[in-house]
């Protein structure tokens, strides 16, 4: 007998499209003590230039600068006041993570087949145009956390007088702001946000500290909201006071990681730490053409001054050397080699960090063309070991070195320049005295003298005499030339008696180390010398520069540099001594051949120059004067610059020779 064989379909019973007012997706819960900003105000209130409200905006920023409770904040605010009727939430940090955001946007909207998740997010994409005869839907689509621009092509929303979109992103390139959508920057917060925020945290938990404190420790933190949160969180799960974690924070040897809370204790359901936070977003930088070099362009920046590092210091010679030996080799087997890296390499590494908001690059500003969060450059210095450390710190006093102009014409570069030699020494001190005090630490000392700040000089060389004398020998011939230029800059402040004091007793030390016949014992020996008869000893310092001048002629020739400062100092000797005519001719006769020797530019052909004019005033030559003082000052003007001390000081010479010529000119007429 047959049998009838039936087979069962089960059907999935028919989907229902949810009701408005509805919500995909689930937004970040509130942050406690979250602090209302300007930014939020500026997506409220946005218009483009003709007046009609943006309805896409993009908020970029670095990690940590609170962009996603700034658009958790925004769309709550849009839901809680009934201001949209679909509101759906992405977590946009992959192409794919954005497929399934709109895909369970498409089943929960639409009722669309949860099989196909591409063709469900494609039929919400398609819902969300404007169509005529169907029933306006207000609609807000937030993208948090969009890792890379490419991932968005294809899955912007359409644009929609009813609808708004709100991305976030450390990006900034600027296929994120084309058809018509802005870019909101998302800065840091504001001290007095800073402030509030980490008072209202600690009162919530029934803390309290002194503000100055709290202010202090907010400094430290760069003001930085994630890196403020988290540093709270650590307080009061350690029972700290503001006062002694700043101290732990100012230990460089303890990691910036060991001084947040654990991944499970961190607040507001936030799942980094600071730390954490920027390792995928260099990972990213270094794989954006620049060939491996974004991350040791990052680990240099890290030992400069956050506040503004010379394009010129990060693209020389002892930068691009640094970048080659990590720089990603191309080829295989015996092309398998890296390389050289170009300025332009450099340039390609700085743009893509500045694209995923890890520093800022403004190549516009040469002087200052990177600044960075100074907690970044913590997190950055975490991941070396020592001998890493250390050797870059070389490598990156080597580039302060070699971007240092020998003659200073722009006193913006030099004030720069040894903004970046302090914040280098702050965090690499041990390894700038090994195996002796690298010369930046000298050249910092002498531009700050030769800018004018003599007392910052004399500070600079105490110091450093004190730490060659500690860490290597009191006998070091760079702890002798440490005191030399202490003993120099103390007269340079008009201590002519300390500094003469100082060369009477560092002299002998000199020649017992050094010997007589020394350049740096001459040196010290000229020195001497001329605080004498600064010092009011003329008899003495006559015949001090006289056997000095012997021995130098002996030793060195008629030529070099040693014995033109010699000459310098006779000459001036006799100007001061009554001599001017005297003092005329040798200052006449030197200059030629400083102009020989040292080229036109050179600051001791420059100060000649200057010695020269001034002893033709005191000659009576007042009409001599003026001209050459205004000859030399265009040249100061051009080779120094016009804030540099010598320019200055020429400038205030002409004015006093021109007054004092129009008087006598007055008086014989």
């Amino acid at each position: 007998m047959a049998i009838d064989r039936f087979t069962l379909v089960q059907q999935a019973a028919p989907r229902t499209p949810a009701a408005w007012p509805h919500q995909v997706g689930v937004l970040p819960p509130r942050a406690l003590s979250f602090q209302h900003r300007a930014e939020v105000d500026q997506l409220r209130m946005a218009v483009d230039s003709g007046g009609t409200a943006v309805l896409s905006q993009v908020l970029t920023g670095a990690g940590g600068v609170g962009k996603t409770q700034m658009a958790a904040d925004y769309a709550r605010t849009a839901w809680d006041s009934g201001g949209v009727d679909v509101l759906v939430w992405i977590t946009a940090s992959s192409r794919s993570a954005i497929t399934a955001g709109y895909a369970q946007a498409g089943v929960e909207v639409l009722a669309a087949d949860p099989s196909n998740a591409e063709q469900a997010a494609r039929a919400f994409l398609a819902w969300l145009e404007p169509k005529a005869g169907q029933k306006p839907c207000r609609w807000l689509v937030v993208l948090d956390d969009v890792a890379d621009p490419a991932d968005m092509r294809g899955w912007w929303p359409p644009a929609s007088s009813h609808g708004r979109v709100l991305v976030t992103t450390r990006r900034r390139e600027a296929a994120l702001t084309g058809a018509g959508r802005r870019l909101v920057t998302v800065g840091l917060f504001t001290p007095q946000d800073a402030a509030a925020y980490f008072t209202a945290v600690l009162a919530a938990h029934d803390r309290h500290e002194p503000t100055d404190h709290i202010d202090s420790l907010a400094a430290d933190l760069g003001y930085l909201p994630l890196a403020l949160a988290q540093a709270a969180a650590y307080i009061i799960d350690a029972g700290l006071t503001c006062a002694s974690y700043r101290e732990l924070l100012a230990d460089q040897i303890t990691k910036l990681g060991d001084l947040l809370p654990e991944p499970g204790a961190l607040p507001d359901d936030q799942t980094a730490t600071v730390a954490a936070t920027w390792s995928l977003a260099i990972e990213r930088a270094n794989q954006i053409r620049s060939a491996g070099l974004a991350r040791p362009m990052l680990q240099l920046v890290a030992l400069l001054d956050p506040n503004g590092i010379p394009a010129s210091v990060l693209t020389g010679q002892p930068a691009l050397a640094r970048l080659a030996e990590h720089r990603i080799p191309t080829g295989t087997g015996a092309t398998h080699q890296p390389a050289p890296v170009s300025a332009e390499d450099a340039l390609l590494a700085l743009q893509a960090l500045h694209r995923l908001s890890l520093i800022d690059h403004t190549p516009e500003a040469p002087h200052q063309a990177v600044r960075v969060h100074q907690l970044i450059q913590r997190a950055t210095r975490d991941t070396l070991t020592p001998d890493q450390h250390d050797r870059l710190a070389l490598t990156a006093a080597d580039a302060l070195s070699a971007a240092w102009p020998e003659i200073e014409r722009d006193t913006a570069l030099a004030q720069t320049l040894r903004a970046n030699t302090t914040a280098l020494t702050r965090t690499a001190e041990d390894a700038l005295y090994r195996p002796a005090p690298h010369g930046v630490l000298f050249r910092t000392g002498r531009s700050l003298g030769e800018a004018g700040q003599v007392t910052a000089a004399i500070a600079h060389f105490h110091r450093l005499a004190e730490t060659t004398d500690h860490r290597l020998d009191p006998d070091h011939p760079d702890t002798l030339t440490a005191r030399h230029n202490l003993a120099y800059w103390r007269g340079m402040a008009g201590d002519a008696a300390g500094a003469l004091a100082a060369f009477q007793e560092f002299l002998p030390d000199r020649l017992r180390v050094q010997g007589p016949d020394h350049p740096d014992t001459l040196t010290a020996r000229s020195n001497l010398a001329y605080w004498r008869f600064i010092g009011g000893s003329g008899a003495g310092a006559v015949a001090a520069f006289q056997e000095l001048f012997v021995d130098q002629l002996r030793l060195l020739g008629p030529g070099p540099h040693d014995t033109l400062i010699d000459r310098s100092n006779r000459a001036y000797r006799r100007g001061i001594g009554g001599n001017r005519t005297g003092a005329v001719w040798a200052f006449e006769e030197l200059l030629a051949d400083q102009l020989r020797v040292l080229g036109p530019d050179h600051p001791d052909t420059l100060s000649a120059r200057h010695n020269l004019a001034r002893c033709r005033g005191m000659a009576g030559d007042g009409a001599g004067a003026v001209a050459a003082f205004q000859e030399l000052l265009a040249d100061q003007l051009r080779v120094l610059g016009p804030d540099h001390p010598d320019t200055l000081s020429a400038r205030h010479n002409l004015a006093l020779w021109r007054i004092k010529l129009a008087v006598d000119e007055s008086t014989d007429s």
